[in-house]
């Protein structure tokens, strides 16, 4: 909350401590007319009545100025307060979404989106509910509570004594309540996650769910949570409901007081009507804090287990960020990698074993591997989505990990084997990069990756594609990825398996491309396809995390190892191939 909101809270609850005691003004005025003008009446002669009517317009106008500016401070207090809770949830929740883009990959792994999406929603609406009203009406209460209590304590200190008599008993159901409810309501944001996570998911694999005909079982399962939720919602209520009788009976015994005590009072003639009015009017300022105390604390229980979870996500730091001193570069990189005894551990696994390769500038490696031999995790720690345990992993002789990671990555061109796509036009999706580009530029790049099915679409590049790409196929989705790397003119190009869903036509036009690229750029490209790899100037073949062959098309195929197998293998299947998935 910065300075300017936080004087304007202040300023609030001020306006707040002011109204809370204008509450007094209108019991206290109706004492003033009870005593001081109706009482009166009886006895006062004719030539006296002017005084007494002048009294009763003058303590009547006091109340209705009074009346109006209680109402007038009250509207502007409530404004004040939303404006205050709306501009701090405004700077938390930037805060919260600029931390989640610089998160680690592994954190996306531990957290789902549903989950994420609850702490940026409901748990974010909990804190301005507090913000704007429960603080509110704590303050409110406690004023009007202390204010009343010094008005009744000057006027009778023994009737003020039997009123309070309860208020020991209300504040130790209420602690004893506040203790029983708060894990309650922790278990039930958790269900409300989860039930969140379950649609999410749902909705993303929807095209799955209709693919195997399990509409039913995913109903069932979302059903199942929805009864998690509802039975924690309905525990959370009747922990509640147990004690509300407790409270509402304390708190209305308050008026039974005043009666039976402020009648006997009358009637022994310790105190006048006006005050035994006053106090019966002020009643409900005792009555009503204490009510409504329960009911702040349960909000406040609510409070404090979605704020648990926006702090731990305000506060969660990668680690994967940049280094003290971490290396800005405004020059277009050279491209020159190299890998020097590297190693990577991920949960106590060693993925990445003793690698030990050089890329040139401007030239292309191509990797080979079955699944799980460390492909995608080699590619990563270039980018920086993982980082290496030991060894060195340089770019233009400079570490990786002392380069900023902005400027790493704005140098890099990446298509990932899971192609992600955002809600968005063809054009927007292909400029992603680089908004400054034309249209002409887009086509441009489309063009290299062999997009040419835009052009058949409803509306060409202004075409709105569907959630991850939905509406697309999956070889179509590759050449959108690729156009997507392509169009930053990156100098180090990475492409993990992203022409395995297009046909051998198709692939073959996109490496004529690749090798034509009218800028500089070195390549990386892990492929399956011995029609990709055999164009590179290495090839490099992982298995288990480590490098098993390494050398040219030629070279490999005189090893007869892994290398040899897939080109006897695809080979003799490769009429088969193709078919754009």
């Amino acid at each position: 909350m910065d300075k300017k909101v936080r004087v304007m809270y202040v300023i609030a609850v001020i306006t707040t401590v002011f109204t809370s005691a204008m509450q007094l003004i209108n019991p206290i005025v109706t004492q003033l007319v009870v005593d001081e003008v109706v009482k009166k009446l009886p006895y006062v002669e004719q030539s006296q009545m002017q005084g007494l009517i002048s009294t009763l317009i003058t303590l009547l106008t006091i109340m209705i100025v009074f009346t109006f500016i209680k109402s007038t401070t009250i509207y502007f207090s409530v404004i004040t307060y939303e404006k205050c809770a709306q501009d701090f949830l405004y700077g938390i929740r930037d805060r919260v979404y600029k931390n989640l883009q610089q998160q680690d990959s592994s954190f996306f792994t531990y957290n789902t989106t549903g989950d994420l999406m609850t702490r940026l929603t409901g748990d974010m609406d909990m804190i301005r509910h507090t913000i704007c009203w429960v603080i509110r009406m704590f303050v409110e209460c406690f004023c009007l509570f202390t204010a009343t209590t010094i008005y009744m304590l000057s006027q009778d200190v023994l009737f003020t004594l039997s009123l309070l008599v309860v208020t020991p008993f209300i504040f130790i159901v209420t602690k004893i309540f506040s203790k029983q409810v708060r894990p309650l309501y922790i278990n039930l944001r958790e269900k409300l996650s989860i039930l969140n996570s379950n649609a999410q998911e749902n909705i993303s694999g929807n095209r799955v769910v209709k693919a195997f005909a399990r509409e039913e079982y995913e109903i069932n399962k979302f059903a199942e949570k929805n009864e998690d939720y509802r039975q924690a919602n309905l525990q959370a209520t009747m922990k509640w409901l147990q004690f509300f009788p407790i409270i509402e009976g304390l708190s209305q015994a308050l008026q039974i007081s005043v009666l039976l005590v402020g009648g006997l009072f009358i009637i022994n003639g310790r105190i006048t009507s006006g005050t035994f009015l006053a106090f019966s009017s002020l009643c409900w300022t005792l009555s009503n804090p204490m009510r409504m105390l329960g009911t702040l604390l349960n909000d406040l229980q609510r409070f404090f287990a979605s704020c648990d979870k926006v702090i731990e996500l305000y506060y969660n730091r990668p680690r994967i960020r940049n280094k003290q001193g971490a290396v800005v570069t405004k020059e277009r990189a050279k491209g020159d990698i190299e890998f020097k005894d590297v190693c990577v551990k991920i949960n106590g696994n060693e993925v990445l074993k003793n690698i030990n390769l050089h890329i040139k500038p401007g030239e292309t490696l191509a990797i080979m591997g079955s699944t799980g031999s460390g492909k995608s995790t080699l590619l990563n720690t270039i980018v920086r989505l993982v980082d290496i345990s030991s060894g060195s992993l340089t770019l233009d002789g400079i570490e990786v990990s002392k380069y900023n990671l902005h400027s790493l990555r704005k140098n890099i061109g990446m298509a990932n084997q899971d192609v992600f796509l955002f809600s968005d036009t063809i054009d927007s999706n292909i400029a992603y990069g680089d908004l400054s580009l034309t249209l002409d530029e887009v086509k441009h790049f489309a063009k290299l990756a062999d997009a040419n099915f835009i052009e058949k679409t409803a509306d060409g590049y202004d075409t709105l594609i569907g959630e991850r790409g939905t509406g697309l196929s999956g070889g179509q989705k590759q050449r959108l990825a690729l156009a997507r790397a392509l169009a930053i003119k990156p100098p180090i190009l990475i492409l993990d398996d992203t022409t395995s869903a297009v046909d051998l036509e198709t692939e073959k036009k996109i490496q004529n491309s690749l090798r034509n690229l009218e800028f500089d750029c070195t390549k990386i490209i892990v492929a399956q396809r011995i029609s990709t790899t055999k164009t590179a100037d290495h090839i490099a073949v992982l298995d288990k995390g480590e490098i098993i062959e390494y050398g040219t098309h030629e070279e490999l195929l005189k090893n007869n190892g892994y290398y040899k197998e897939v080109f006897d293998l695809q080979n003799g299947v490769s009429n088969e191939e193709g078919g754009d998935k």
